[in-house]
C-alpha cells in the first residue's frame, strides 16, 4: 500500500500519480468533505470486483460516483430532470448526492441493477482534482468495511483496509455526517438518506427558489 501525504508543493505529483493508478484498476482511500471514500475506476469490471472485495459488500447495493467537474455528468448521467437541476445549483459543490438515471452502459456494480446513479460533485476541491486527474468520475463509496462506521481518519483506514493499493492521506476530514441522498428521476423529491443537508433545508431552499 502506497501512503501520499499531501502538501501543497507535492500537490501535483500526486495527482499525477494517483490518477494513473487509478487507470491502472487500483483502489484506494481519499478525502473527501465528509468521510474518505474508497475511489477506482467505475468502468472497470476488475477495479470494482476488486473494491467490493476490500469493502465486503453485499452485490446488488449501488455504487456512488464523485464527479471532477459538472461537465463530467454527461459520462454517466442519461438525462438530468428539471428538478434535478434546480438541485445541482443550490447545493453542488456540496455533501448532496443525487440519483438520476443512468446510462445503458454503467456497470451493474454500480447501478446495482437500479437503472439509476448517485452522482456529487464534492465541495473539496482535492476530491475534484483526484477525479479531474483520472479523467472523469470515480466511485467514491464509503471508505470502511460493510456495516461498519465511516472513517474520517487515515490511521484508521490503515488498521481496518490493509488491502488497498493506496491512501490520499490529507488528515482527518470532517466526518460529521455523510452526504444526504436525493432521488429526482421521476422529476418527483424523494429522501434516500439524510445526511450533512437536513432534508427541510432541501425543501425550504427549492421552495425559495
Amino acid at each position: 500500500m502506497k501512503c501520499y501525504f499531501l502538501t501543497q508543493e507535492n500537490l501535483s505529483a500526486i495527482l499525477k500519480e494517483v490518477g494513473e493508478l487509478l487507470r491502472l484498476d487500483k483502489v484506494g482511500a481519499i478525502p473527501t468533505e465528509t468521510f474518505y471514500g474508497l475511489a477506482c475506476n467505475p468502468f472497470s469490471q476488475k477495479a470494482l470486483e476488486r473494491l467490493v472485495a476490500i469493502k465486503g459488500r453485499e452485490e446488488g447495493k449501488p455504487i456512488l460516483l464523485l464527479l471532477g467537474r459538472l461537465d463530467d455528468l454527461t459520462v454517466v448521467v442519461e438525462r438530468i430532470p428539471p428538478l434535478g437541476l434546480k438541485l445541482i445549483k443550490l447545493f453542488w459543490p456540496g455533501p448532496l448526492t443525487l440519483v438520476l438515471p443512468a446510462k445503458k452502459n454503467l456497470p451493474k456494480l454500480i447501478t446495482g441493477g437500479t437503472g439509476t446513479v448517485g452522482v456529487r460533485l464534492s465541495s473539496l476541491e482535492i476530491t475534484r482534482k483526484v477525479a479531474q486527474a483520472f479523467g472523469g468520475p470515480i466511485t467514491g463509496t464509503s471508505a470502511n468495511k460493510s456495516n461498519e462506521p465511516a472513517i474520517s481518519d487515515p490511521e484508521e483506514l490503515l488498521k481496518n483496509l490493509p488491502d488497498l493499493d493506496f491512501i490520499l492521506d490529507a488528515g482527518k476530514t470532517e466526518g460529521k455526517a455523510p452526504s444526504t441522498v436525493v432521488s429526482v428521476v421521476e422529476n418527483k423529491l424523494e429522501l434516500i438518506r439524510e445526511g450533512a443537508i437536513p432534508f427541510e433545508e432541501i425543501e425550504r431552499r427549492l421552495k425559495e427558489a
